[in-house]
């Protein structure tokens, strides 16, 4: 047995189901990704596209002068849905993901754990990072290095032996570690299914050099969680009743519903509130708290990312995607909520009900709105009741 075996070895005690080993040579993919940055893909996440972390991006070194190699472990958290979720229109659809406590901690405090019992083997101190999600790493280039797995045409690593449910941690180390053989092929061979059931038309294939490509603008994970504005109109339709986050990719992947393992560690339990709630009572207690208590209500919760305006902004869609006039009175207080985007979602609800009362509701608002877009939203409601 070696070092890198008993390492591998340690991080399936501490519970990671993958674990390999990749070579820290600069990437490989950094043309591509500037040129998807260049685009104009990445929407609203400019972090992505900022000088430093392009650089640090590719090459690691730039993040840990010293580094030897990354360990690169995997944590499955796949849970099943409840019974109705996603088709029961009145109940929120939250990714499987986020319907547990936060993964950024609960993976890295098990790499600090890892990190500290190598130390302990080596007897000396190690310079390490430990990443999770969270720094400028291309992790699943990392992954496909480390042999645990290929980009699928979803753009997610997929593992022949797991499918894709699982979580990336990164260990960089300064210590010379033997590196698995990287994966150096893909098995999506000639299958859309991905492509094809996407509603918003964001997985766009592979390009030229065989990466798949996205444009995030219109993938219902990046609309409902990393953008902070107004969805645009032609896609709200498509979002359905998924107010955070969006697993459709996943879930009709032949290797998922071949391979996907159900999470057994008990951090990724889903917690009974964002495992499918009904929407009428996730806007009645969205509506009930400012900013403050949105953080307390979602402490250790991924969902907090979105926010409470951008939670309450999804929740509106999915209301108004949903269209039946048990949605109304809690439409008309969101029509009434201080924040313009939450309001101008609202409006766009009530449009899409097409009833009476709904447009009672709108009436009294165009004469009283201030907001430029939300009134924009009000009149566009109100035509649509003329057609």
């Amino acid at each position: 047995m070696t070092l890198t075996d008993d390492i591998k070895k340690q991080a399936n005690k501490l519970g990671f189901e993958l674990v390999g080993i990749a070579s820290v040579e600069d990437s490989q993919h950094m043309d591509m990704y500037r040129a998807w940055i260049e685009s104009g893909s990445h929407g609203d996440m400019g972090y992505l596209s900022r000088r430093d972390t392009l650089a640090r991006r590719a090459d690691l070194k730039k993040t840990l002068p010293s580094l030897k190699a990354a360990i690169v472990v995997g944590h499955d958290y796949y849970q099943e849905d409840p019974a109705g979720i996603p088709d029961n229109q009145h109940r929120a659809v939250v990714a499987r993901y986020a319907r547990g406590p936060d993964y950024h901690s609960v993976i890295k405090k098990r790499l600090i754990k890892l990190h500290k019992w190598i130390e302990s083997q080596v007897e000396d101190p190690i310079a390490c990072r430990a990443y999770v999600d969270t720094g400028p790493i291309l992790e699943r280039e990392l992954g496909v290095r480390a042999g645990l797995g290929w980009f699928g045409k979803n753009t997610m690593l997929i593992n022949s032996k797991r499918g894709s449910y699982f979580f990336l941690g990164i260990l960089l180390l300064d210590l010379e570690l033997d590196h698995d053989d990287p994966f150096d092929s893909e098995h999506c061979g000639t299958c859309r299914n991905c492509l094809d059931a996407c509603p918003t038309g964001a997985l766009l294939g592979r390009d030229q050099s065989g990466a798949p490509v996205m444009d995030a603008q219109r993938c219902i994970s990046y609309l409902t969680i990393e953008h902070r504005g107004y969805i645009p109109v032609e896609l709200r339709p498509f979002m359905g009743n998924r107010v955070y986050g969006c697993d459709i990719c996943q879930e009709v992947c032949p290797w998922n519903e071949k391979a996907a393992q159900i999470g057994t560690a008990s951090a990724y339990q889903a917690n009974a509130k964002l495992d499918g709630p009904a929407l009428i009572e996730l806007a009645e207690q969205l509506l009930k708290i400012d900013e403050e208590g949105f953080r307390e209500l979602y402490r250790g919760s991924p969902v907090k990312r979105a926010k409470r305006v951008g939670l309450l902004r999804n929740v509106c869609i999915s209301l108004g995607n949903w269209g039946i006039g048990d949605a109304l009175p809690v439409l008309g207080l969101a029509l009434k909520d201080h924040e313009p985007l939450v309001r101008g979602h609202a409006a766009w609800a009530l449009g899409q009900i097409q009833s009476n009362r709904a447009k009672i509701l709108l009436l009294p608002r165009i004469l009283f709105e201030k907001d430029p877009r939300v009134r924009e939203e009000i009149f566009l409601a109100l035509i649509a009741f003329s057609d």
